[in-house]
């Protein structure tokens, strides 16, 4: 079993596989080259491979494999079909912004992925054209449908952000509900990387939007994750509170990046490197530099709302 220093069982492992985006979203990177880290300073498929056997053995049930955009990288599906053969019943999970999802929705289903979360900020296209800074709608709705056509569970992940898409919310909702999908609306996660002048909404300020419609409940609190699950009207949607340090205490999970990083905490910047000891195939070191990391996972975090801190981490080099 896989156990911190203050007795959290980690059964959760998130994977970015790729830096590399086709957006260039403003509350993400919107100022990073295209290409900018070389494939050589990536780990391979094969080295994740064989040190992710080794931390399902040591208990972790749920993968979920994220970017920068994952369908970016080579040879994803074959990645997915290694790990559902090694372990059938392991709760495998992308998320995506969708826009390739068209094109390869049936071989990731077919290698065995069955949930996928897709990025969906806007229902207005000039819109979506400004926050990604590319013409990406029709694309993206295509791989909903796709994604729903192939059997998939699809959740959509909506960032609040005023005078973008705070008019939008009731009709991001709405449309979720007729699809049957869940909709779970993001905070915005300030970092330095995202165009300054943006403002997101928060939880309360979500909620009074929606209310303007429906009757809005809370049903309950993931005590693993930050959301928080409502119900508008008998519809079930979630907001994600990333400020928030209380499902900090029971936080089942950690991060590996395409670079080899392994990252205790989103909100951290200590991070420990196994590419070295992968490239050697001294897995017996990586699991060493893995007990650092657990031991050093910190009790909460620390990004307080009133703090006015804004974050370090570039969320596209870790999944956030």
């Amino acid at each position: 079993m896989l156990i911190d220093s203050f007795g959290r069982h980690i059964t959760y492992l998130r994977i970015s596989v790729t830096q590399r985006c086709n957006f260039r979203c403003l509350y993400c990177m919107p100022k990073i080259p295209f290409d900018y880290v070389p494939k050589e300073e990536l780990l391979s498929f094969e080295e994740m491979f064989v040190f992710v056997k080794e931390l399902i053995d040591r208990g972790v049930k749920k993968i979920r494999i994220s970017g920068g955009e994952p369908l970016l990288r080579k040879d994803l599906s074959v990645f997915i079909k290694m790990i559902k053969t090694y372990k059938n019943d392991i709760d495998l999970a992308l998320t995506s912004n969708g826009f390739l999802l068209k094109d390869y929705a049936k071989e990731l289903k077919n290698a065995g992925l069955e949930r996928i979360n897709i990025s969906l900020d806007t229902l207005d296209s000039k819109k979506a054209k400004k926050l990604a800074q590319k013409d990406v709608l029709s694309s993206v709705l295509a791989g909903i449908e796709e994604a729903v056509s192939c059997g998939f569970k699809v959740k959509l992940n909506t960032v609040a952000l005023k005078g973008l898409n705070d008019d939008e919310l009731i009709s991001l909702l709405e449309f979720a509900k007729n699809k049957k999908m869940q909709i779970r609306f993001i905070e915005f996660m300030e970092n330095i990387h995202a165009y300054g002048a943006l403002r997101g909404l928060k939880k309360d300020e979500i909620i009074k939007l929606l209310s303007q419609k429906y009757t809005i409940s809370l049903i309950k609190k993931d005590e693993f994750a930050p959301v928080s699950l409502y119900s508008a009207n008998g519809y079930e949607f979630g907001i994600i509170d990333p400020h928030s340090d209380a499902f900090c205490k029971s936080c089942n999970r950690i991060r590996l990046s395409a670079e080899g990083l392994l990252i205790p905490c989103l909100y951290h910047e200590d991070a420990l490197s196994i590419k070295e000891a992968m490239r050697s195939k001294d897995i017996e070191k990586a699991l060493q530099i893995l007990v650092k990391v657990l031991e050093n996972k910190p009790e909460k975090n620390e990004w307080k709302l009133n703090d006015n801190q804004i974050s370090k981490r570039a969320f596209y080099q870790t999944g956030g």
